[in-house]
């Protein structure tokens, strides 16, 4: 964006938007750009650029889930409206027949949500975003902290718990057991 823009009214100069209506942001050309926008109390930021492992993961995390389970599918930066935030979940897991059938946003908090923790991304508002979409829908929360090797695990109104090593996580469907180092390995995996 250049200082002339008609969108740059909405940010300042740190890329973090001046408060404004969902409806407003949502109307914003560039929020797709990579990396994408996201809406979270009134603000818009723009989600960190990915780092080699960060892409890995995600893309051999959505692919491991996508080939184990055909109730649900999991969906790589997906927009989700969940009013008043429209958060982009690095993985969202989503019953296949909640998926809009017109391509777009989904309607309302994915059922497994997964956020991996960029190195100079805070959790606050990571974890901001997952307990809205906790409290609007969403069953099953993993906050995945390369750094540490560790996954932090919502579940409904449980206190996170937190996973590392061997421990076995806990999944939605019919996945098979899945463990901490399983999940740290793809990060390895072209």
């Amino acid at each position: 964006m250049t200082k002339d823009s008609p969108d740059e009214k909405f940010y300042n100069s740190n890329r973090i938007a001046i408060v404004t209506p969902l409806a407003e942001f949502l109307s914003q050309p560039h929020i797709e750009a990579s990396p994408a926008w996201e809406f979270i109390n009134g603000r818009g930021i723009q989600k960190p650029k990915l780092t080699l492992f960060h892409s890995r993961l995600q893309r051999n995390l959505v692919n491991y889930i996508n080939f184990q389970t055909e109730r649900f599918e999991a969906v790589q930066e997906l927009r989700c409206i969940v009013p008043p935030y429209s958060p982009v979940p690095d993985i969202s897991v989503v019953l296949r027949s909640r998926l809009p059938e017109e391509d777009g946003p989904l309607n309302g908090a994915p059922d497994w949500l997964i956020e991996i923790r960029s190195p100079d991304q805070g959790t606050l508002d990571l974890q901001n975003k997952i307990l809205h979409c906790l409290s609007n829908g969403t069953q099953l929360a993993w906050l995945i902290d390369l750094t540490r090797q560790q996954i932090w695990v919502w579940q409904g109104d449980d206190l996170p718990s937190i996973y590392s090593e061997e421990e076995i996580l806990p999944t939605l469907g019919e996945l098979p057991e899945l463990t901490v180092r399983a999940v740290m390995a793809m990060t390895r995996r072209q």
